[in-house]
This record gives structure tokens, C-alpha cells and sequence, in this order.
């Protein structure tokens, strides 16, 4: 891809059309996609006709710009995308993909505007990369495995997401992911497990190590009662386990006082966590950041500020003590 790539600028240039995706790669192996151009969703009408920013909107599903589903060993580098219509670049059912030197960007302010959303997919290197959108900069949700993210830059946006995962009474499961060199700035949340009362399946064997945060709203947060919904979520005794996560070499300054949160069920609590080396400061220098624990199980190694809260029972299940595999050996795993 050279030069550009332009959508309409209109919404009504796409009626009796697929709304669903724009630019979509289906069922092709060994593809690479680079150049050094640009993908412009020009998204700005679709964000305003939507019903996030303004509740009086009528729902008009946008395009995801860039798809890629059922690929194998993809290779995308070297491209920009920019501005959106909703999601920006998508991996749905692709097994072992490397994405680097990519850069994603739209304003804070639009609404659904994900930077790279992982679904169902496993063995996916994302490295060298730099998001500011105005939802997650990395989300994955579904059955997907073996994720390795490495030196992304994120903000403004809402953080590197797990989930959000068992949305109505759904079956999820994320498991292997390491986040390994992150910057992250002036987002609304840093590091984040989401998950939905009444799902199943699990959130398992993350490793988040060597991230930086300036002024981010919830540096550290796993919350399993989420609910995006225009009513309140019903009370449920079902859930997705979220068990065997590690924050390692965590610092830098928090835009709230509770910069750990961990909100987790008392049906299916939070097991085998782990904090090591962790050091979180408010931005505006007055007071002590705070940690929250309501349900969580886990341990500490090394300095931990704000002070863990963590309890020990025999609900506890174990630290993750193994290395974190490498870019390569995670591609000679699959």
C-alpha cells in the first residue's frame, strides 16, 4: 500500500452496501500487507450519527476498517490507519500473525474506535507500535491464545484490554498473553481484565512486566462486573475465572487516587495474582495512591507501592514464576 486509501466521507455513500466491513482480508496464507501508506477511514460523520455521542442517534452499525479473518502466518508492517468509522484493524480466527511498525490514530473523543482488536486468534506478535484512539489501543476477547505485545506506545485511549469477556452469558477464554514494554499515556485505564457476570471460561497465564504510565485514570484494574449496558446488570453467581495474572515492573503516576483496583465476585474470585516491583504515584504530587481488593487472592515480591491488599487463603493457587517466552520462541511453539 502506497499513498493513500480514502473511505467516503459520507455515511449515505454506503447504503444497500455491507456495513460491516470496509477493507477485508478472508482465508489467505502467507499474506503481507506494508508499504508505508495510509488507511483513512474518515470517520468523523460516523461518529457523530452515533448513538455513544449522542443518545438520540439511531444505531447505524460503522465499518471496521481493516479486517483479517481465517488468515495464517500474516505479516502486516509499515502502514498507518487513521480515523476510523469504528474498530480499526481486526484479527478474527488468524493464527500466527506479526504486526509491527504500525501506527493507529484518531481523536479521544471518538466513540468505539479500537486501535488493534484481537478475536479468537492465537500466536499474534504485535511489536514497535504506536495507538491513540479513542477506545482500547489492544483488546482481546474470545478464544485466543499466545499473545505477545511488545514496545507499543498507547494514548490516548483506554489502555491494553483483556475482555471485555462472557457478555451475555458467553463462554470466553484468554489465556498466555504477555505485555512486555509499554508506554502508556493519559488513558483511562493502563493495564485491564473486564469480564461480564453470568459468562464462563477464563482469563489465565498473563504476564504484564516493564510498562510506564504518565497521568493514567486506573493504572492496574480487574473488574469481573462489568456492564456496559443502558440498565443495571443483574446479580449472577456465574463467571469467567480469572486466575494466574502478574504485574511486574509497573511505574509512573496515576490520574486517580485508586490506582490498583482489583473487583472481583465472590462466586468466581480472582486467583494466583502477583505484583512485583510495582510503583505508582499520584500525577498531581498531593497525597497516596490506594489499592482496592474485594474478593482478589495473591502475593507480592520486591517494592509494591501503592501497599498490595491481596489476601492469602487457600484460595490462593501459585505465583507465575516462568519466563516469559520470546518472539521466537512463542512462533516455534506454534
Amino acid at each position: 500500500i502506497y499513498g493513500t486509501i480514502v473511505a467516503p466521507q459520507d455515511p449515505d455513500a454506503w447504503r444497500g452496501l455491507n456495513r460491516r466491513r470496509w477493507l477485508y482480508f478472508s482465508k489467505i496464507n502467507h499474506l503481507s500487507v506494508d508499504g508505508g501508506g495510509t488507511i483513512n477511514g474518515m470517520g468523523e460523520q460516523w461518529w457523530a450519527n452515533s448513538c455513544k455521542t449522542n443518545k438520540t442517534n439511531v444505531y447505524m452499525h460503522p465499518f471496521i476498517a481493516l479486517t483479517f479473518h481465517r488468515c495464517k502466518d500474516l505479516k502486516v508492517t509499515d502502514l498507518r490507519v487513521v480515523d476510523g468509522q469504528q474498530m480499526h484493524m481486526t484479527m478474527t480466527n488468524c493464527v500466527r500473525v506479526s504486526l509491527s511498525q504500525i501506527a493507529v490514530m484518531a481523536p479521544a473523543s471518538s466513540p468505539n474506535t479500537d486501535g488493534i482488536h484481537i478475536s479468537s486468534s492465537r500466536g499474534i506478535n504485535v511489536m514497535n507500535t504506536t495507538i491513540g484512539t479513542g477506545d482500547d489501543c489492544i483488546s482481546i476477547v474470545g478464544h485466543s491464545s499466545r499473545i505477545n505485545i511488545k514496545d507499543i506506545a498507547c494514548g490516548p485511549g483506554h489502555g491494553i484490554s483483556i475482555g471485555s469477556l462472557g457478555k451475555s452469558n458467553s463462554t470466553a477464554s484468554v489465556k498466555s498473553v504477555s505485555v512486555d514494554g509499554a508506554f502508556l499515556s493519559n488513558t483511562q485505564n493502563g493495564l485491564r481484565i473486564k469480564t461480564w457476570q453470568g459468562g464462563s471460561g477464563e482469563a489465565s497465564d498473563i504476564n504484564f512486566q516493564n510498562v510506564l504510565m504518565e497521568n493514567v485514570s486506573n493504572p492496574i484494574i480487574i473488574n469481573q462486573f462489568y456492564c456496559d449496558s443502558k440498565i443495571p446488570c443483574a446479580n449472577q453467581t456465574k463467571g469467567v475465572k480469572v486466575k494466574n495474572i502478574s504485574f511486574k515492573h509497573i511505574e509512573g503516576t496515576s490520574a486517580t487516587k485508586e490506582a490498583m483496583r482489583f473487583s472481583c465476585s465472590e462466586y468466581t474470585s480472582c486467583e494466583g495474582l502477583y505484583l512485583e516491583d510495582v510503583h505508582l504515584v499520584l500525577s498531581s504530587g498531593e497525597g497516596f495512591a490506594e489499592s482496592f481488593c474485594w474478593e482478589a487472592y495473591g502475593t507480592s515480591g520486591g517494592s509494591v507501592f501503592p501497599p498490595p491488599c491481596f489476601s492469602s487463603d487457600h484460595k490462593q493457587l501459585f505465583v507465575i514464576k516462568q519466563e516469559v517466552p520470546n518472539e521466537q520462541q512463542f512462533i516455534d511453539s506454534m
